[in-house]
């Protein structure tokens, strides 16, 4: 469907500039488009190798161990069906660590085994378990401290401060988080 409405754009545009007598201005953007693309994607090599390479530190180095011991209580409120030493917890925990560190990559894997998980504990195998939705909201909500994509992306395009992002980031997390929780516990006591 996407791809659709981007030829619809893309043929809409040429012919608007044929009309117009426009043709040259818009090859030339489509130029320089494609320059700054190729530059972005080059700028955003070396500021993602930096994180990940950070990332990879604070995994090998066991932090990301005490990140999910401080996120647990948190996760005992948020999934009270589940038990602590199942599997799905520590796949939830370390879904959740990776989305806060801004490792969405590496937090993917460990979403996707978390459902597996909860599937497992579903007795109604055709139903979302409260855990499950509870999951996705949280997943949704945009759960990130540090937007390591977001600051190389500003860093390769020029910006003088790409992470000061980082304050309201934390901010639109946080609020984000809170709405998600909250709409998702009221849904939940209204359907009882």
């Amino acid at each position: 469907m996407v791809n659709i409405i981007w030829m619809f754009f893309i043929i809409g545009g040429f012919i608007f500039a044929f009309i117009n007598d426009n043709v040259e201005d818009v090859t030339q953007a489509l130029f320089d488009s494609a320059d700054e693309a190729v530059s972005l994607a080059i700028g955003l090599i070396s500021i993602m190798t930096f994180w990940l390479g950070i990332m990879k530190i604070i995994e090998k180095s066991g932090l990301i161990n005490l990140i999910n011991k401080a996120l647990t209580p948190l996760a005992r409120f948020l999934f009270p069906g589940v038990p602590i030493d199942h599997p799905a917890m520590n796949a939830i925990l370390m879904n959740m660590s990776a989305n806060l560190l801004g490792m969405g990559n590496a937090a993917t894997p460990f979403g996707l085994k978390a459902m597996e998980h909860l599937q497992e504990l579903n007795e109604k195998k055709d139903t979302a378990t409260n855990a499950m939705c509870t999951f996705l909201a949280v997943n949704t909500s945009s759960l990130t401290l540090v937007p390591t994509a977001i600051i190389g992306i500003r860093s390769a395009a020029g910006s003088n401060e790409p992470a000061e992002i980082v304050g309201t980031t934390v901010l639109a997390t946080f609020l984000s988080s809170l709405a998600a929780i909250t709409v998702d516990k009221f849904l939940q006591k209204v359907t009882r």
